[in-house]
């Protein structure tokens, strides 16, 4: 199989993250998450810091100014007053999630990935969801110390802040089927079924 990237966008609670873990170590490449904030810090000579706090959330003022801020691949200069604003942290962020496309095999966890790849041949587009009450017992799960009320205001406000971080700089919904090739359920498939799941539509998508 020729070189193939692996975009994974996931619900707050689904198991995406394990999924891209084991799919990784199933399919021996790499998986890129925050590792992405740091080579877009050493390329763009911002601080790792900066990118972290913009790390897939937008604040209010950005998310009522959604519709003026749909990426567009440009990169401004170090001299620019907005230099370090968040559409120019990700503008460096899409810039490195292109170039490893280009050079090697991988997965990418979220980030809009599957929107920055969109039409590229060998790539292929996953969305991990699952049921409410699944998520829910996920999450509460790692965070024993936290109520239903808190798991599930948690799960909520991530969810949102998701939404709003991919509406604004892709302008579409990070729900809408349509900008994924897979749609996996993961409290049905459970997260090893998922990872199978994939390696089998991997050769569907990806020659």
């Amino acid at each position: 199989m020729e070189k193939f990237v692996i975009t994974v966008a996931r619900e707050t609670g689904s198991g995406g993250h394990n999924i891209t873990r084991k799919l990784s170590d199933a399919l021996g490449i790499p998986y890129y998450d925050r590792d992405l904030l740091r080579k877009a810090s050493e390329v763009s000579g911002i601080h790792e810091r900066l990118f972290g706090a913009a790390d897939e959330r937008i604040g209010l003022k950005e998310m009522l100014s959604a519709a003026e801020k749909v990426y567009t691949g440009e990169i401004l200069p170090p001299d620019s007053d907005d230099y370090v604003s968040t559409r120019n942290l990700f503008s460096f962020q899409a810039k490195i999630i292109k170039e490893l496309a280009d050079t090697e095999s991988c997965i990418i966890l979220g980030r809009c990935a599957n929107y920055l790849l969109a039409g590229r041949p060998n790539v292929l587009r996953v969305f991990i969801h699952a049921p409410i009450e699944a998520r829910q017992e996920r999450v509460a799960s790692y965070s024993l110390a936290w109520s239903q009320r808190e798991v599930s205001k948690h799960i909520r406000v991530e969810d949102k802040r998701r939404s709003a971080y991919y509406r604004y700089y892709t302008g579409e919904e990070w729900r809408d089927a349509a900008a994924y090739d897979l749609s996996l359920d993961s409290d049905a498939l459970g997260e090893d079924g998922c990872v199978e799941f994939i390696k089998k539509a991997l050769p569907l998508f990806c020659k």
